[in-house]
């Protein structure tokens, strides 16, 4: 089980290492907005829907990996408190309660939306935008998927640590 934890967490840590450099790729090109708008008086509505790909790609295949790198927000008032066993515990339940079936019911429903996307590629949000509105809703499912990856690795690692054996 600690090998197949091991390879999922590889599958998020590639998408991590990956994703930090749309946010490299994020700030210069949101500098280079501004120095085009205030500099030279040029606006472009496909250099600014560029931010919002890049924002909403930053945060959704990176989601995965701030699970694996415990990045994630907790409200810890007993969590903190407990032993590891009792925090295994209480991430097992959660994750099969809460992570799995919301991950699993989100890519249920928004397949349909993604999948209608590409049958037409989908184009710009805005007038003059990026015309691919189909790669942005794609990025739903690809959440899903990695976030519900990440989700079993931890489950994983907890059920092991709930076994004995430290992960």
């Amino acid at each position: 089980m600690l090998r197949l934890a091991d390879m999922l967490d590889w599958i998020n840590r590639a998408a991590g290492l990956s994703v930090r450099w749309l946010a490299l790729a994020m700030v210069m090109l949101q500098f280079a907005i501004v120095l085009l708008r205030y500099v030279f008086g040029y606006s472009s509505i496909f250099l600014t829907e560029g931010v919002l790909y890049l924002h909403a790609a930053i945060f959704m295949i990176g989601a995965g990996y701030t699970l694996l790198v415990g990045g994630h927000v907790r409200v810890d008032i007993f969590y903190a408190k407990l032993s590891a066993r009792g925090r295994a515990v209480v991430d097992v339940i959660g994750h099969l309660t809460l992570l799995m079936p919301g991950l699993l019911i989100l890519l249920y429903w928004s397949w349909p939306t993604v999948r209608r996307s590409w049958a037409i590629l989908e184009g710009p949000i805005s007038v003059g935008g990026i015309p691919a509105s189909f790669l942005l809703k794609t990025l739903i499912p690809v959440f899903c998927v990695l976030l519900l990856i990440q989700g079993l690795s931890a489950l994983l690692r907890d059920l092991l640590r709930l076994n004995g054996d430290e992960a």
